[in-house]
């Protein structure tokens, strides 16, 4: 597939070909469940775009049922970015109902299929974009990260996910899950191709007030992978990773000493409090932006015998099961008597992880981090709630503390999937973090 850089560089006539050829490799290839409509906006390059990001004039449905016959009155601020430099929205793809999953199974329309092995999860909860990129069906894609949404299926499907610092992306159109967690972030086939997606839709935007105007230029325009950094690793933490990962990360190690990188050795607090501060704050927060959708105000109303009754209705036959489960936790949190004992302990957790972040950030320029416990797992393998939980021990504490980080290939498991790690910045030091990732990819070639 041709990269991003490359289409670039492309005539009007030429970029109309490329369309063509993804419209017909789709269609070729409904199996993969990659993407769930192909609209297309404009001329330009075709970008896939994840269910939960606002296209003008499309549907847009959050992989939901209680959204299904909405479209979107505006575009996304990412959206006019990409059209204002030349690229175009092409095609919706698959996402965990609300973005509520770390394997796309709970969609609204069917899982979507790991293109490396169709028994496999393609990660989540931005597993379409994910497997549209691995498979050859998109040049490159949106995503959003609220745990490790664009990390974790790129490190599953073999590509390239970027999660910016938390204000770095507007999130102005996203479809909001946890609103001091998501991010909207580039997903491509190699790093490169990532820079230049994440300059594309960075930036200031008034629309957001949790948006950041810091003006530092184009990263991607500045990439020197010939800086020599110093990288902490996590011993102690890939304890519990499989023997897949555990190798992987050994031989990164190795593969960054070689390229001339200081490796230094830290330590972070128990990763169980990560997962229990993220999800007491990620409920908390999801209850609250999706109370909205109750069939009066939004949602697919499903019409009962009084005001309640189709409230209830509504919200019963809209959501699934695991939206449901979140928002019963949510509430439980939030409820009389248990805010302080949950909720406000959650934040206080969470100002703890940022400190040990911040404190590492003395030392180093980047930290190498394992993106998830294991390769991609086969389907139903994890049918406990809480396993699938689990699975993001390693991404969920960057957007707790809003850092950035990104996810690349750096191995094949002993049965032929992908391995993915992530490299992880301080807030607003993209440039380090594209350099350093950069390094890494040159040098396993």
């Amino acid at each position: 597939m041709i990269t991003l850089k490359e289409a670039l560089q492309l005539a009007p006539e030429a970029l109309a070909s490329l369309r063509e050829e993804l419209r017909r490799k789709i269609e070729a290839n409904p199996e993969l469940n990659a993407y769930v409509g192909l609209e297309s906006m404009g001329e330009g390059i075709p970008i896939a775009v994840k269910d939960n990001i606002q296209v003008k004039e499309w549907s847009v449905t959050c992989g939901s049922n209680i959204l299904q016959g909405y479209v979107a009155p505006y575009n996304a601020t990412v959206v006019e970015k990409m059209l204002a430099a030349g690229l175009s929205p092409f095609g919706r793809t698959n996402m965990d109902e609300f973005a509520m999953g770390s394997t796309t199974e709970s969609s609204f329309y069917g899982k979507t299929q790991n293109p490396r092995n169709p028994d496999c999860v393609p990660g989540g909860s931005s597993g379409g974009s994910a497997a549209a990129v691995g498979a050859g069906l998109a040049i490159a894609a949106l995503g959003s990260d609220t745990g490790g949404s664009i990390r974790q299926p790129a490190a599953f499907c073999g590509i390239v996910g970027m999660k910016p610092t938390y204000g770095r992306v507007s999130r102005y159109g996203l479809g909001a899950y946890a609103s001091s967690l998501d991010q909207i972030g580039p997903m491509t086939q190699n790093v490169e191709d990532a820079a230049i997606l994440y300059d594309i839709i960075s930036g200031y935007d008034p629309k957001d007030s949790t948006s950041v105007d810091r003006g530092d230029g184009k990263v991607s325009d500045k990439l020197d992978p010939s800086r020599k950094l110093t990288i902490a690793v996590l011993p102690e933490y890939v304890t519990d990773a499989s023997d897949d990962v555990k190798n992987a990360y050994a031989k990164t190690i190795e593969t960054l000493k070689a390229a001339g990188h200081t490796i230094v050795e830290k330590r972070l607090m128990d990763p169980k409090y990560d997962i229990s501060a993220y999800y007491v704050t990620a409920m908390a927060e999801a209850t609250t932006n999706l109370a909205r959708y109750d069939g009066i105000r939004y949602g697919n109303r499903k019409t009962g015998e009084n005001l309640v009754d189709t409230f209830v209705k509504t919200r019963s036959e809209g959501f699934g099961e695991e939206v449901k489960r979140r928002i019963l936790l949510g509430n439980f949190v939030l409820s009389s008597g248990y805010y302080d004992a949950y909720y406000v302990k959650a934040q206080k957790v969470r100002r703890l992880i940022k400190e040990e972040y911040e404190k590492i950030f003395e030392e180093v320029d980047l930290i190498l981090s394992p993106v998830a416990p294991s390769t991609a797992y086969e389907f139903g393998a994890l049918e406990d709630p809480l396993e699938m939980y689990l699975s993001d021990i390693y991404t969920i504490s960057i957007n707790l503390a809003g850092l950035p980080a990104i996810s690349l290939p750096v191995d094949t498991a002993a049965n032929g999937m992908p391995v993915g790690l992530q490299l992880i910045a301080k807030p607003f030091d993209e440039q380090t973090l594209f350099d350093g990732a950069l390094s890494l990819e040159n040098a396993l070639k």
